[in-house]
This record gives C-alpha cells, structure tokens and sequence, in this order.
C-alpha cells in the first residue's frame, strides 16, 4: 500500500477506533506502543536484569539455587505500574501484558547475563483461576518476552495442582507455607536437560517463585533462571 494511502487509513482508523496511551489517555502515541513517552519514561527501571548480586536475587539466597533473576520495575502504591499491572490482571487487558513482556526481552537482550536460558515457562495459574480470568497472565507476559528476546515459550510443562487465594497480604513464612506442593511437573521431557526461565509478573517475597522452581530444578540437568515484571519494594 503506497505511503500516502497507509496514512490515510491509519487516520480513518483513528478517528473511529483511537489509540490512546493506558497512561494519561493522550493519542500522541505510537501505534505499537500502549505509553507515550513522557508515561515511558516514568516507569521505574530497577537496572536488576543486567545486574548481578541485585535484591531479586538476593531473596532466593539460601532458598533455590538460581543462575540470574531480575525484575525490570519498581511496583509501588498509587503508580502508572501498579495500574497497569491492575489493567492486565483484574480487566482483561491482555496488550499490556504483551507490552511489559517485550519492555522486559529488550531488557535481557541488552546483557549476557541469560544467554544461556534455553526455554521460557510462565508461571502457571490454577486451572480454576485461569477459567475464571479467562487467562494466564504470566503467559502473555512471557508471549511479549519471547518476541523481543527469541526463546520458546512452554506451556503445560508445569502445572498448579492447588487453588490458593491471594498471597497479597500474607508474610513471608505464610506464603511460604501456603505454597507447598501447590506445583508439580506434568511433562519432565519438555524441560528435562534444559535452561529455564520461570516468568511472572511481580514478585514479591518470592514464594510462589521458589516453590514452583523447586519443581522445576527437580528434573535432572534443568538450571533455573527467573525474571519478573515487577518487583515490589
């Protein structure tokens, strides 16, 4: 389609169906993006994936043997994160989600500190959980990575036997309780021998994180690595 023509139609299209920012509702916005540039820059970048020894890390120490972990933001109260993270989770807005995970594969693009990963695996929502979503969050996220940062993603591999209700407001060592055998590996040959990137969008005591890695380090030659959206603070 000539230049002139494209731009055309993306205008009719516009007028009809705007493409606004998530952020601040402007439509002053690329049309692959879900931010402008001035809601862009005010998500709090952590420098934790090209980081070593960072506080993502730090929370598995003593706890699961993990190669490289990282979280891209900073999730605070009363942030254009949290409600974006809100969006993805609580109001169908799977393009968000597609959009923090291509913002977190640029990211590990960027360093050599997950080369070595050889597959991705979302963290897995209870069948229930995900029948009533309608989907799994950490999977759009991992869909976003995947096409930023050229990895498989696999599905099924590991599963959530156990319906919980929300950690949000449990400590550490409860979480911790309420998260043993909640995860089991349904399909060990999918992972077996491999390097895996366990995704999910915010971590938080690292809980659910640990007990789910804990599976998947089960399977022999497996190395885990884990990387997050969000991590708060």
């Amino acid at each position: 389609m000539p230049a002139t023509l494209t731009q055309t139609f993306h205008s009719f299209m516009h007028l009809f169906f705007p493409h606004v920012c998530e952020g601040c509702g402007t439509d002053i916005i690329n049309n692959d993006s879900i931010l402008c540039a001035k809601c862009y820059l005010q998500l709090p970048v952590t420098n934790f994936i090209a980081d070593k020894h960072n506080l993502v890390e730090q929370k598995f120490y003593g706890r699961l043997q993990v190669e490289a972990a990282g979280g891209a933001y900073y999730f605070t109260k009363d942030s254009l994160l949290r409600d974006l993270i809100a969006g993805l989770k609580y109001h169908g807005n799977k393009e968000i989600g597609f959009y923090l995970g291509r913002q977190l594969g640029r990211m590990m693009a960027a360093t050599d500190r997950f080369d070595n990963v050889d597959a991705i695996v979302p963290l897995p929502l209870n069948p229930r959980k995900e029948k009533k979503r309608g989907y799994n969050q950490a999977a759009i996220i991992a869909a976003g990575l995947s096409s930023a940062w050229q990895r498989p993603v696999l599905t099924g591999a590991v599963e959530r036997k156990i319906f919980t209700e929300t950690q949000t407001h449990k400590d550490r060592v409860s979480r911790w309780q309420s998260m043993q055998n909640v995860f089991a590996v349904t399909n060990p040959a999918a992972i077996e021998g491999k390097n895996i990137l366990l995704v999910d969008d915010i971590i938080t005591t690292g809980a659910t994180l640990e007990a789910c890695g804990e599976q998947v380090l089960s399977v022999p030659g497996t190395t885990l690595y884990i990387a997050t959206v969000a991590f708060t603070i």
